[in-house]
């Protein structure tokens, strides 16, 4: 019997599972921003009263996070029901329920009548949230979104990894080039660079890009690059933070 292919709804499960639901909870409320995730926010959102718009919120980390830092029109939406409950309880424990939560698939935002009818000054997809959308051009249709919610000249922040960072990263990825060829890949997976693995937070689907596959969806999809670097290349995060997540390439990218 042939494998089905991953799909956003397999995806979708995965975030609302007990798993998944227990461990983005326990960081949001435990763990807050990273120090790299501060500095850029603080960096290219440097006026709080602008509103903005976070896709992927998940149970809040970030959300709350610029509450914390007297960010207060802030606007965040994930498609996982959950997780979003999870997200509306922490921001009413810290009195933050002016933040707008929202359930909405960043692939389409039709639906959301607030998200479709506001100029955001700025936009975010952190923790790689980009990265877990199954198929290229369904990551671009996310940028379009996210840039058709955004007035010009807005700053996006998002996170991915990079599978060229190091010279392990890029001999393990030769061997996985090597295994598509002869069709010997995981046959869920959609394309080159995707990852589907499991762990003690429940099963997780990801796409490795490399730099350049991000430069050209940014210019295909209405942005222009800014800034790019390695976390590790920003701050010297806490071993929380590095135990939660491996490395990540933070990117910044202005509206056209």
């Amino acid at each position: 019997m042939e494998a089905e292919k991953i799909t956003p709804a397999t995806v979708r499960a995965d975030f609302n599972d007990l798993l998944a639901v227990v461990h983005y909870t326990r960081a949001a409320h435990q763990l807050g921003l990273w120090e790299s995730e501060r500095l850029l926010i603080e960096r290219y959102f440097p006026d709080r009263a602008a509103p903005l718009l976070e896709a992927g919120c998940g149970a809040g980390r970030v959300t709350l996070g610029l509450w914390a830092l007297g960010y207060r029109h802030l606007t965040a939406f994930d498609f996982a029901e959950e997780l979003l409950a999870q997200a509306h309880s922490l921001a009413a424990e810290r009195q933050a329920t002016a933040i707008r939560f929202l359930h909405g698939d960043a692939i389409d935002l039709s639906q959301c009548h607030v998200i479709r009818d506001t100029s955001f000054g700025g936009a975010l997809f952190m923790f790689n949230g980009l990265m877990q959308i199954p198929g290229r051009e369904s990551r671009r249709a996310a940028l379009r979104e996210l840039q058709r919610a955004c007035r010009a000249g807005a700053p996006l922040i998002f996170t991915t990894h990079d599978r060229d960072r190091s010279p392990a990263e890029r001999a393990l990825w030769r061997l996985e080039a090597s295994r598509w060829e002869r069709g010997e890949q995981d046959p869920r997976l959609v394309e080159f660079g995707d990852r589907y693995f499991g762990d003690e937070s429940g099963r997780t689907f990801m796409h490795l890009p490399d730099r350049g596959e991000i430069l050209a969806d940014l210019a295909a999809t209405g942005w222009t690059h800014e800034f790019d670097a390695l976390r590790r290349e920003l701050a010297q995060e806490s071993a929380a933070v590095r135990d939660f997540s491996d490395e990540c390439r933070f990117w910044v990218a202005r509206r056209d």
